[in-house]
């Protein structure tokens, strides 16, 4: 059974992350950033691949000496002499999410399960879908919902929508929690490394319509759930996170579709889990997570 257990820091703080080449002192560096204007580092987590270096530093923001509107620029000439790709973000500031959904509502029902019990420190500010299945449930938490239907001829002009009320509502983040439609490579351009997705894991090898039914016709003996960010390469963006069960013989294509929604509720969950304590530094076409 994959772990279902989620921490967040209570503590007002500032976490960044950052990439740059490898270098002698990195560390020190940063921290003494941190040290010399009050700060109290609660949590760090480095990485090195070859010769590039990852790091997640959290610390208190309570006494740092440095306002919160001004720390960017306060760290911007060290990120400079590192030649680093840098973000400074602030758990004051709660991340404004809004869900993609259709039909399914196995990835919804968990992820506002999860909020309404404190687990994700974000803003779900509304709920976006192409049909009316799923609006009492969002009735149910209080969510606003909104209706879009998309056909090959409305995509463009919907899609135009659905921007204006992204916008308009000021959200950061995007959740695909079983939306069944390809995002255009315009939309996703406005949310790069934003727009969170899940699916099962059987691609390439069983794509399109009912893969459970070809992966049992097959004889498989794992199934799996993967989480990644939207990219213009369908289903090719950095995987987040990524989980598998095993499937006996015994099982029917029932048993897998249950069995694959299970991990698909799960692996979203801890995907919005990493992205929103940003935990989640990408690098080219893969990530770092930092758990």
């Amino acid at each position: 059974m994959p772990d279902t257990t989620f921490n967040s820091d209570s503590v007002h703080s500032a976490v960044l992350l950052l990439s740059c080449k490898d270098r002698t002192g990195l560390i020190s560096r940063i921290s003494h950033f941190v040290f010399e204007r009050g700060g109290n580092i609660i949590d760090l987590d480095e990485h090195v691949d070859g010769q590039n270096f990852f790091i997640r530093i959290a610390w208190d923001m309570r006494n740092f000496s440095v306002p919160e509107a001004e720390v960017r620029a306060a760290f911007t000439p060290l990120a400079k002499e590192f030649d680093a790709t840098w973000q400074i973000s602030f758990t004051s500031q709660k991340q404004r999410v809004a869900i993609f959904v259709s039909k399914l509502d196995h990835c919804l029902q968990e992820i506002l399960w999860r909020q309404r019990l404190g687990e994700f420190d974000i803003d779900i500010a509304l709920i976006i879908s192409n049909h009316e299945d799923l609006r009492p449930l969002a009735n149910q938490y209080g969510i606003p919902y909104h209706v879009f239907p998309i056909t090959n001829d409305t995509r463009a002009g919907q899609e135009k929508k659905e921007l204006l009320l992204l916008r308009e509502h000021g959200i950061s983040t995007i959740i695909l929690a079983r939306y069944m439609q390809v995002l255009s490579p315009e939309f996703v351009d406005q949310y790069p490394n934003q727009i969170v997705n899940i699916h099962h894991s059987f691609l390439p090898a069983f794509a399109g319509r009912d893969p459970y039914t070809k992966a049992y016709e097959r004889g498989v003996k794992i199934i799996g759930a993967t989480s990644h960010y939207v990219t213009k390469d369908l289903d090719e963006g950095p995987i987040i996170e990524q989980d598998i069960i095993r499937i006996s013989h015994k099982d029917g294509v029932k048993d897998l579709v249950r069995k694959g929604r299970d991990l698909e509720r799960l692996i979203l969950a801890r995907a919005l889990f990493y992205h929103a304590q940003h935990r989640v530094l990408v690098h080219g076409t893969k990530t770092i997570v930092f758990d």
